[in-house]
């Protein structure tokens, strides 16, 4: 294990990819500790991608970026603002709850931060708004992308962990949308204190009922889950469907070519994180030959620990290691070590999901690594260092979150529990 985990931290310092650093510190320990067995290497690479519900995956992806470059963005972000438009700092407030809608189509967290950023931080800006405020609320309100459902890296944790994708999408939802209306408060609160305008707004039916085909769709994706119509990835394929039929026949911004273009970006996307799937895999399973799963678990039962003080220290450690190492690779990575652990406490995997997934999703806008840090530089303009001050307040919102989600189980587990049952 020494071995391992030394070669993969050296990997990683020297600018190795993620995927072939887990790749490569397993040929090492293979190479050094079990030469004999070095044949299944190709085999455990091969196996770990294969599985029905990962085909959920790319398609979540698709129709993600599909709903995106069909010109969703800019009617979601007109339906917000005509509700809180009126309201001092109404374009922050439009700001958090764009994320809220559209983390619940796209599915993931930088689309979110992309496709809002470049509409909403011009504007804000224009309308007298700090930039790098108006970045680091972007950056940090995309967090819901990856806890309100439909969600990729819930999927991901799903299959990992051998857990219902619906009860997962389920226990996401308040915790999700608790983070969606803390920051509210907080972006209204700041907007009092520093003076920020109000928007010029009125009720339009006509924009509403041109929006609910679009607000619905969240609903349709993870209600046939629940229902049991079907299951995760066969209503990302309808979901897909879905997204294909409002683009190019209601919205009307799609077109064969952005369409080539969202399959093309879509497939590269899924590409990146089928590699690190295939190569985290043959590191969990090394993990498991050497019975790390069982050791953590055992360590934990052995100093006796109240659910309640192991969940806070995996909170910790997920929080820290956020920051220097991406959402994909770290569910794959810090599930099979601690989901024993919280198993052996009594404690539900669909909590230990939710949680890990909000906190990596922190991570997810933490310098070094940060993905929706960096997509926020790049649509802004701005350093890093710049934005994450901005962001800092509205990332403790989450943190407040998960230290409440740990504290009351029930936030997550009470409409899974309520929906889908045992």
């Amino acid at each position: 294990m020494t071995i391992l985990l030394i070669s993969l931290l050296v990997f990683l310092i020297i600018g190795v990819p993620v995927a072939y650093s887990l790749g490569l510190s397993t040929f090492v320990y293979f190479v050094v500790v079990q030469p004999d067995i070095m044949h299944v290497l190709p085999q455990r690479l091969f196996s770990g991608m294969e599985s029905y519900a990962l085909i959920a995956l790319p398609l979540f992806i698709l129709m993600g970026q599909v709903m995106n470059e069909g010109g969703i963005t800019q009617r979601l972000i007109q339906f917000c603002l005509m509700f809180v438009g009126r309201f001092r700092g109404g374009l922050g407030l439009v700001n958090v709850g764009s994320s809220m809608l559209f983390g619940g189509i796209s599915g993931s967290s930088s689309s979110d931060t992309a496709s809002i950023g470049s509409v909403l931080i011009p504007e804000m800006e224009k309308r007298g708004y700090p930039k790098e405020f108006a970045t680091g609320l972007t950056v940090a309100s995309s967090t819901m992308g990856m806890i309100i459902p439909p969600s990729v890296p819930m999927i991901l944790f799903a299959v990992t962990a051998q857990v219902s994708v619906g009860k997962l999408f389920l226990g996401g939802v308040l915790p999700g949308v608790l983070v969606g209306v803390f920051q509210l408060g907080l972006a209204l609160w700041l907007a009092h204190r520093k003076g920020y305008p109000k928007e010029s707004t009125t009720f339009s039916r006509s924009l509403f009922v041109r929006s609910i085909y679009i607000l619905i769709m969240p609903l349709f994706v993870v209600g046939v889950v629940v229902l049991g119509i079907a299951t995760a990835t066969e209503s990302a394929g309808l979901g897909v469907l879905y997204a294909v039929l409002v683009g190019f026949f209601l919205t009307q911004h799609l077109t064969l070519a952005r369409f080539y273009k969202v399959l093309r970006s879509s497939i590269l996307t899924s590409a990146k994180i089928m590699i690190i799937i295939a190569f985290s895999q043959v590191f969990i399973w090394v993990l498991a030959l050497e019975r790390v799963p069982e050791l953590v678990a055992g360590l934990a039962e052995g100093k006796e620990l109240a659910p309640f003080v192991l969940l806070f220290i995996i909170i910790a450690i997920i929080l820290i290691a956020g920051t220097f190492i991406d959402v994909s690779p770290a569910i794959l990575l810090l599930t099979p070590v601690f989901l024993p652990a919280i198993m052996a406490a009594g404690l539900s995997p669909i909590l230990f999901g939710v949680i890990l997934v909000t906190g990596l999703a922190v991570g997810a806008c933490t310098p070094p690594v940060g993905n929706c840090l960096n997509v926020g530089a790049i649509v802004s303009g701005l350093k890093i260092g710049v934005i994450f001050p901005s962001a800092l307040p509205f990332l403790m919102v989450n943190v407040l979150v998960l230290i409440l989600c740990a504290t009351f189980p029930q936030l997550v587990l009470w409409l899974p529990d309520l929906l889908m049952g045992d």
